[in-house]
């Protein structure tokens, strides 16, 4: 039982309410989801649909800016470090706490990537 209503349109959505209509399954009728007008799986048998997949290119720069560790993690603060004594720490914070504690700020130095973390 074809639905016929005042859309014309493809076979892809519903001619009574223009819905979208879901995909054919392996056996059975086509029903919209909006309006439940059913359709006859002969009326998709043409039906093709052509696809291309595009993956991401990912470049040379980035993978070497990926790759090199000189660069710092993060804005770069007069800070000491205390392994290798670098006055230069590179740093970032979350919010690992409850909203009305401080906030954890993590510290990288910029020269032998020590870590340390501090609870402002």
């Amino acid at each position: 039982m074809s639905e016929v209503g005042p859309f014309t349109s493809t076979t892809a959505f519903c001619a009574r309410c223009g819905s979208i209509l879901p995909l054919l399954k392996e056996f059975g009728l086509v029903k919209c989801y909006a309006c439940k007008a059913i359709y006859e799986p002969e009326k998709f048998s043409n039906l093709k649909f052509k696809y291309t997949i595009n993956f991401n290119t990912v470049s040379v720069i980035a993978n070497e800016n990926i790759l090199n560790l000189d660069n710092p993690e993060g804005p770069v603060v007069e800070r000491k470090c205390p392994k290798c004594g670098c006055d230069r720490m590179s740093y970032a914070t979350l919010q690992l706490r409850s909203a009305d504690e401080g906030q954890t700020v993590f510290y990288t130095c910029v020269s032998c990537k020590y870590k340390e973390t501090e609870n402002s």
